[in-house]
């Protein structure tokens, strides 16, 4: 299951309390204290990891605790650190702050990590202070983290456009195909390879009028093409559902306008799929005259032109 929303409650550990211990010698006058200090708290830390895709494991996880600190020792010794604990997501994920909502890291390079709730410090032990000290409270923190696909190419296109058939041609994705429409449901992530050069790629879920409103959970899967570099509309240009494969295009980058005007400073080709069914051949000329921009016409059926598309999108990167 695709999950790229989540909210967690997250404390780091408490510190260490300080000991309360005095030393007996023979050439001392009365007690020495000689109480160690406690160690700190762990912290919790979160990191970008490449390995993880979705953040579904903090559906079931959603309250983190750090370990606590050692308390404090006789003859000084202090306590152990309480150990970190590490939350692994996906490189792309927004961390903010669930209760001023601030962001608090955009973790989107491998590895990149953010320490969310330090730990809290040790207790000082009687050898530094009259008496000694309990552990300082770890921080506790309310996050709700946001998952936005980081990928050069983003495939955006009407349900049944076949989006997914072109993501399973070209990249090492295997997404559900069927000829009906909404058969994808949550966004992939394939990674394409053409002429040594090697690209992320993402299918989104079909969008419909008002997507950018949130119908058919349009503002969802459009937050997901903001770090794209490169946008590819996928067009059915036989209009197998009803639709004009010209009012396609333009109500598709109207969508993507009203949802985020940066959205149009984004690179983008055009690829008119279904090439091979007859009604497409006979929209060929009108969508030629309808949208005056070049364009690529592709079967994924018998694999037509997508060395073509590959040549394009490796230009435009």
């Amino acid at each position: 299951m695709f999950i790229d929303e989540a909210d967690i409650n997250v404390q780091a550990g408490t510190g260490g309390s300080g000991c309360k211990s005095f030393r007996h010698t023979r050439d001392v006058k009365g007690r020495k204290p000689n109480g160690g200090n406690g160690g700190r708290g762990g912290h919790v830390i979160i990191k970008a990891d490449s390995g993880i895709h979705t953040l579904r494991e903090f559906n079931y996880k959603k309250n983190i605790k750090a370990s606590r600190g050692g308390h404090g020792g006789s003859n000084n010794k202090t306590g152990r650190d309480g150990q970190e604990t590490y939350l692994s997501v996906p490189p792309g994920t927004l961390v903010i702050n669930a209760d001023n909502n601030l962001v608090v890291r955009d973790l989107t390079h491998i590895n990149e990590k953010v320490i969310v709730a330090r730990g809290g410090k040790g207790g000082r032990g009687n050898a530094k202070c009259a008496n000694a000290e309990p552990g300082k409270t770890g921080e506790t923190i309310r996050l709700h983290l946001d998952l936005k696909l980081i990928a050069e190419v983003g495939l955006v296109g009407f349900p049944n456009a076949g989006k997914s058939s072109l993501i399973s041609c070209i990249s090492k994705a295997k997404p559900k195909v069927a000829s009906y429409p909404f058969t994808t449901k949550t966004p992939v992530l394939g990674i394409a390879e053409f002429n040594e050069k090697e690209y992320k790629i993402a299918d989104i879920p079909g969008l419909i009028e008002g997507a950018h409103a949130g119908s058919g959970l349009g503002d969802k899967f459009l937050r997901h093409i903001e770090r794209t570099r490169i946008l590819a509309f996928v067009i059915d240009l036989a209009g197998v559902d009803g639709r004009k494969p010209w009012d396609d295009f333009f109500s598709l980058k109207n969508e993507l306008m009203l949802y985020n005007t940066e959205l149009n400073d984004k690179s983008y080709m055009i690829i008119a799929n279904k090439i091979d069914l007859a009604s497409a051949q006979e929209n060929l000329k009108i969508f030629k005259n309808k949208i005056k921009e070049p364009f690529i016409a592709i079967s994924c059926k018998d694999k037509s032109n997508l060395d073509e598309v590959q040549k394009k999108i490796i230009k435009l990167l």
